[in-house]
């Protein structure tokens, strides 16, 4: 009986071994939207004219500098960069693609032109709604396997990173949920919960994360939620994480950052 008992065990285990490596396999992609810090053209507080320039993004706040959305994640052990392309199109200076090293998850970031920043979030917004999906083509290998990541609309997470543009502006509409499709949303700049929510609950999209105050969007809150959203934890897990990371690098007490940021509605 106890073999038989150890027997089945060893099935089970097997079994949710082999589920979850099924789930690992099935590829999904996250599309960040990263608006480039511009001291000119937006309503920030001004930060040094190298990191605040919305034109170079080798050097911008929110793309090139330690904390920036390029950098740290090249410098991840979690993630591989695989290729970065300049300017596919008019708004965007820069797309890079990054994988998690141990699962079939794809990162794609577009850094848009500081003067863009409405560009950029009407696209995030679009793409939380649906819309635009396409892909985004890349070689793999053996040589000459191509592969296509779902991109925009396509992909599973969308976030966006930068200065709330909102507080500034407002869009002509919000794009409207197009299918139904399970999405989430990613929104990290200042209080995105009260300047956000309308238009990513007209999206269709779940809010994994957002923020109900000042905060520094900087690429270290994306890179801990992303490991628990990867590693298939809970929404307030992922918080969870978000917090601590956010916490360890800006100083602010974790019961600050669990107040900063929030899940769900």
């Amino acid at each position: 009986m106890r073999r038989a008992s150890a027997a089945i065990i060893t099935s089970v285990l097997a079994f949710a071994g082999y589920a979850l490596h099924a789930q690992d396999a099935k590829l999904r992609t996250v599309h960040v939207f990263v608006a480039l810090a511009d001291n000119q053209h937006q309503g920030i507080v001004p930060v040094a004219p190298v990191l605040g320039n919305g034109e170079d993004p080798a050097r911008n706040l929110y793309w090139g500098s330690a904390y920036g959305v390029k950098t740290f994640f090249s410098r991840s052990p979690e993630w591989e960069r695989l290729n970065c392309v300049q300017k596919p199109k008019p708004a965007i200076l820069e797309r890079c693609v990054f994988k998690y090293r141990t699962a079939n998850v794809y990162l794609i970031s577009d850094a848009y032109r500081g003067i863009e920043i409405k560009q950029a979030i009407w696209d995030f917004l679009d793409s939380a709604a649906g819309g635009s999906a396409d892909a985004v083509t890349m070689s793999e290998d053996p040589p000459g396997t191509v592969l296509h990541l779902p991109a925009h609309g396509g992909s599973t997470l969308l976030a966006y990173i930068g200065h709330d543009g909102l507080m500034d502006f407002q869009l002509p509409h919000y794009p409207q949920q197009r299918d139904a499709s399970h999405r989430e949303a990613i929104v990290l700049a200042c209080a995105s919960k009260q300047f956000f929510g309308e238009a990513v609950r007209a999206s269709g999209a779940y809010p994994l994360l957002w923020t109900t105050g000042l905060m520094a969007p900087e690429a270290y809150t994306l890179k801990s939620a992303l490991d628990g959203w990867i590693a298939a934890e809970n929404r307030e897990q992922v918080r969870d994480r978000a917090a601590g990371a956010y916490d360890k690098y800006q100083k602010c007490g974790i019961r600050a950052a669990h107040r900063l940021l929030t899940t769900g509605w």
